[in-house]
């Protein structure tokens, strides 16, 4: 984590002074990365305390809190903009499905700004994995602060920003006040909790980079023209990391030293022990090959316990 931290101050530098400051920020991670993905979602119901706690417990070097923006603006841990997959919102809100959501799957759908804090921690996000989870709880951003402070570094995805912006909701400036409020976006803060930002949206990574200049920031993308050099150049400019899908950089492993060279980290998602379609023995296998073979620096994953650390 230290290296990482490292280059978040080079990254702050012009790019003439990062190049001077001994190499460091063209190089890749010293040590590979463990984001637990979702929490230990493989084994927990994702964004639950118990998957948290339990990504600790397996040595995940950060968890990853998907951020969503309630009707009240309380940021809170959600991989999907609406509630219904992974909690009993349908049961204990029958009435309130919303409407004018547009998405691809079909039947109801209850989108989580259109409810309060207070009515997204009465649902239980824990009975849908396993009944022995029930009663997990959906937490706030503050919570998941809380829980993961001092113990394992955050690794935040602002989900879905365009979102928020159609419905005129500042989820960026909701995250800069929370880190700030928290102190983590510090120097000595970031030491003991690293912090890294990452989002598909490259309107939200250009205003973190301007207003959280000390804190990392990865810019996702599943697509093969973000990895060209003419892109990863560009990207370099406002991110300090570039986390492709594994099918892309699998596609395009060269991409790997061409980020290197331009100072950038490489991340990739998301390994899974489940994956179908994973052309490995196992888990363990596939993202040792990511991590040693192809040179990544950090990946996310479902299964913490898998990962192949030398």
């Amino acid at each position: 984590m230290t290296t990482i931290i490292r280059s978040a101050f080079l990254f702050a530098l012009a790019p003439a002074a990062v190049a001077a400051v001994a190499g460091l920020s063209a190089q890749p991670a010293a040590s590979k990365q463990l984001i637990a993905h979702r929490g230990a979602s493989g084994y927990a119901p994702e964004h639950t305390q118990a998957a948290y706690k339990l990504a600790i417990e397996q040595k995940a070097d950060f968890v990853e809190p998907d951020l969503a923006v309630s009707k009240d603006n309380v940021l809170f841990c959600m991989h999907d903009d609406t509630l219904e997959r992974t909690t009993n919102v349908a049961e204990v809100f029958p009435d309130r499905p919303s409407t004018g959501y547009q998405t691809r799957q079909p039947g109801k759908h209850w989108l989580g700004n259109d409810f309060t804090m207070a009515e997204i921690k009465r649902l239980d996000a824990g009975k849908w994995f396993k009944p022995e989870f029930a009663g997990q709880r959906i937490q706030t951003f503050q919570d998941a602060i809380d829980l993961v402070r001092g113990k394992a570094g955050l690794y935040p995805e602002l989900k879905s920003p365009e979102l928020y912006r159609s419905r005129n909701v500042d989820q960026v400036k909701l995250f800069v006040d929370i880190m700030r409020k928290n102190g983590l976006e510090k120097p000595e803060s970031l030491k003991t909790t690293p912090v890294i930002i990452q989002s598909f949206d490259e309107e939200a990574i250009r205003r973190v980079s301007k207003e959280l200049p000390t804190v990392p920031r990865v810019f996702l993308t599943a697509k093969d023209e973000d990895v060209t050099e003419a892109r990863i150049k560009e990207l370099a400019t406002f991110a300090t990391g570039i986390a492709p899908e594994k099918f892309v950089i699998a596609r395009h492993p060269e991409m790997v030293a061409r980020a290197h060279a331009a100072g950038l980290t490489v991340t990739s998602w998301t390994f899974r022990a489940d994956d179908k379609e994973m052309k490995f023995p196992d888990v363990r296998a596939e993202m040792s090959h990511f991590l040693y073979d192809l040179g990544i620096d950090a990946l996310f994953t479902n299964n913490p316990d898998k990962f192949p650390r030398r």
